[in-house]
């Protein structure tokens, strides 16, 4: 049986994928900005309360976001939080969660982190009698983890790369932070979708993003693989599961003329929005989280727990991807624009 063609080389099966995926994305944008529903006459309070809150780093937008709106929601709601930033050490990571364990808080919440350095000291409070909630973290021993779909993020990202390359050509990916739990998710939806499409290919060796100098790293990578594939059309995208890589390569393809390649990322960084924003900027996408909504929800599960409420195993906050035609909608609606 045939099947039509559009314009870019797809399929009308392939583009019957596509509109679901984005009708998936409009329908979670309906969501931004409105305040979650409780209900009524409920009022939430963490009187008398000290809440412990974790953070990997504040280096980024989307942890800086998450972790501030946190401290001022605990207290809103008034209690006491305890907050602490480890500035993307592991080292100094593992000693706060120790410390924040023997000043035994009414409860602790993670900021993302690699799962393999703080599950043991998650255990460890969880083992302590000590409620445990998350952001980002996908651990057994967290009772509640806030987040945004990353499953829906990493699909609807790659099915909008797919589609603006036309269903083929080399992708580079960077793939530094699988051990972080949504990084590994949107990565594997990634891989998940490109299996569908046999002319899409990821490039080998995958690159890997790192912390600090992020933007100057993934800058100088990209360069050098400019100059391993100098041919235009021989590379027709970049992806990475957050923003601020993406932040580097696109200011590295704009320093080297090379706007036909696009880029894609998630977070909704204000900067990459901006160049997702100019027509003449190789960004492609970006899925804009919503860090604050995040950390605010997170610490309301934590005065619902401790008010005797039972939580389930997650909680959504939506997210929405921003591309070249989107992208005034999105900022406005996330209020940044």
């Amino acid at each position: 049986m045939s099947i039509e063609k559009s314009e870019n080389g797809l399929g009308r099966r392939d583009l019957l994928k596509l509109s679901a995926a984005a009708g998936v994305a409009v329908a979670g944008a309906s969501l931004i900005g409105q305040k979650p529903a409780f209900a009524a006459g409920e009022e939430l309070s963490l009187k008398g309360k000290r809440i412990a809150i974790s953070a990997t780093g504040t280096d980024h937008f989307f942890d800086l976001q998450a972790y501030n709106a946190q401290i001022e929601e605990v207290k809103r709601l008034g209690g006491e939080p305890i907050a602490v930033d480890a500035g993307r050490n592991d080292g100094k990571l593992v000693s706060q969660l120790q410390t924040l364990i023997a000043q035994k808080p009414d409860a602790i919440v993670q900021i993302l982190g690699t799962l393999s350095v703080i599950d043991p000291w998650l255990k460890k409070a969880r083992d302590a009698g000590i409620p445990v909630l998350t952001v980002d973290v996908g651990s057994t021993n967290s009772i509640n983890n806030t987040t945004s779909d990353n499953w829906g993020i990493g699909k609807d990202l790659a099915l909008q790369l797919v589609s603006d390359i036309g269903g083929e050509g080399n992708i580079v990916v960077f793939n530094g932070f699988y051990g972080v739990t949504p990084c590994a998710i949107r990565y594997d939806q990634l891989v998940n979708v490109v299996k569908y499409f046999p002319k899409v290919k990821i490039l080998q060796p995958e690159l890997r993003d790192v912390i600090p100098n992020t933007v100057q790293d993934a800058f100088t990578q990209i360069t050098a693989i400019l100059n391993k594939y100098p041919e235009k059309g021989s590379i027709k995208a970049i992806w990475s599961a957050w923003d601020i890589p993406q932040l580097g390569a696109t200011q590295a393809l704009a320093a080297a003329r090379r706007t036909e390649i696009r880029t894609y990322g998630v977070d909704g960084s204000p900067e990459v929005l901006q160049l997702i924003a100019d027509p003449n900027s190789p960004a492609g996408a970006d899925v804009a989280q919503q860090p604050a909504e995040i950390g605010r929800t997170a610490i309301r599960n934590v005065a619902k727990l401790l008010a005797g409420q039972t939580l389930p195993r997650e909680t959504y906050v939506p997210a929405l991807l921003a591309n070249k035609t989107n992208v005034g909608e999105v900022t406005k609606k996330l209020g940044i624009g």
